[in-house]
């Protein structure tokens, strides 16, 4: 597992590694690239299990990752505004804890679950499947869910999400993608945000940073923005829907979207 956060054993998968469960054998931690395997496993089913949810009311699924402070929250509040008259939203929040951020969404008159994790750094299959329950996914177009601000363990867990979308934020520095390579390689689209900033801060290339997102094998397309208000919001906005209308064509030709999930997780959260 994770030695530094022990985040892979999360409440709403533990019942697996508990007396009685599945993969009991393993609690001890002794088989910790077995156990993690295992535990994958048992996500991604689940995930494919969220995604026909999904796909049986033809809700397209975002996957929004970053990290913390990035803009995320800031970004879904702009998206409301814009689109919330035309297509009918659905998000879920991941936090370690507070309802902070599902108060903002709900007082946008938005449903929002909060998911608060605890001690785990990502949101897994298992905790989406759970708040499944608490949000009517009839009647919606978008479910955006917002990840658990980390560069690096959520872009191992599909969710039963249809699209990645990872935010990079102006403050943080062009260079993230190479020093983050397996988080940005999952992405469908790499917003660059918080672009409002960048008179105040020139050392941050927008450039580079996509020339950093291609070196490290990624050809996903990058926007600019800004969420503030008044900052145009547009791009975004046009391709999310682009986006619903290509997986609608896909569903009525019985296919999906599937996004992609780190080839290398085991090594990510392993035991060294």
């Amino acid at each position: 597992m994770c030695d530094t956060c022990g985040c892979t054993i999360t409440e709403a998968n533990e019942h697996l590694v508990r007396h009685g469960g599945i993969l009991q054998h393993t609690h001890q931690g002794t088989e910790s690239v077995l156990l993690l395997r295992s535990l994958l496993s048992e996500n991604d089913q689940v995930a494919t299990h969220n995604r026909q949810h999904f796909d049986a009311r033809g809700v397209l699924a975002i996957n929004l990752m970053s990290s913390p402070g990035a803009g995320k929250t800031s970004l879904l509040e702009r998206t409301i505004d814009e689109l919330g008259g035309r297509l009918r939203i659905g998000v879920i929040e991941g936090d370690l804890a507070t309802e902070n951020d599902a108060r903002r969404i709900r007082a946008k008159g938005i449903p929002a679950v909060q998911i608060t994790t605890g001690s785990a750094c990502h949101l897994d299959a298992h905790m989406i499947h759970s708040a499944l329950h608490e949000l009517e996914l009839d009647g919606l177009d978008l479910l955006f869910i917002e990840n658990v601000g980390n560069l690096v363990c959520p872009a191992s867990f599909d969710l039963g999400q249809h699209l990645n979308v990872t935010l990079l934020s102006v403050p943080e520095g062009d260079d993230k993608p190479q020093k983050y390579p397996v988080m940005f390689r999952t992405a469908d689209l790499l917003a660059i945000t918080k672009c409002d900033l960048l008179e105040y801060l020139p050392e941050f290339d927008p450039g580079r940073a996509e020339a950093s997102l291609r070196a490290v094998g990624s050809a996903a397309p990058v926007l600019r923005l800004s969420s503030r208000p008044g900052a145009a919001i547009e791009p975004w906005c046009a391709w999310v829907a682009e986006q619903l209308e290509t997986y609608r064509r896909r569903l009525s030709d019985g296919q999906t979207l599937r996004p992609v999930v780190a080839p290398d997780a085991e090594q990510l959260h392993a035991s060294v």
